[in-house]
């Protein structure tokens, strides 16, 4: 078992100068058995800010760039024309273009729809192929 020192934050004396703080010792246990496996779409919902960098404005706005950047792959690919962003005063957003959407026939994998697929699962999209 491996052991750890744990730090006490320092106190400061009444004169400003600080006081060193008492080591505490206690065990810690970091084995096999504490590492955490996190499964579908648990990590995301325990931790987003992973995956999108914050929880907070610039983790939306990293979610909106990720929409709208999917609609320029599909202009760019020429299939579509037309691409909308609107942004409401209740802090909603609403990101649209007119190209090919994401598929609905059943995915072969998953048994289960290409758009349930895409949007529920991690990794999962047309830009990892060959």
């Amino acid at each position: 078992m491996v052991k750890k020192q744990e730090k006490i934050k320092e106190k400061s004396t009444k004169k400003g100068t600080p006081e060193a703080a008492p080591v505490k010792e206690r065990a810690v246990s970091y084995e096999a058995k504490d590492i955490y496996v996190l499964e579908g779409l648990e990590p995301v919902r325990k931790r987003p800010a992973m995956y999108i960098g914050s929880t907070g404005v610039d983790g939306l706005h990293h979610l909106i760039w990720e929409v709208v950047d999917n609609c320029i792959d599909e202009a760019m690919g020429g299939y579509a024309k037309n691409i909308k962003v609107e942004l409401f005063a209740n802090g909603r957003v609403a990101v649209a273009d007119d190209g090919r959407g994401i598929p609905v026939d059943i995915h072969s994998h998953t048994k289960k729809s290409a758009l349930e697929t895409v949007l529920c699962t991690l990794h999962a999209g047309g830009k990892f192929g060959g």
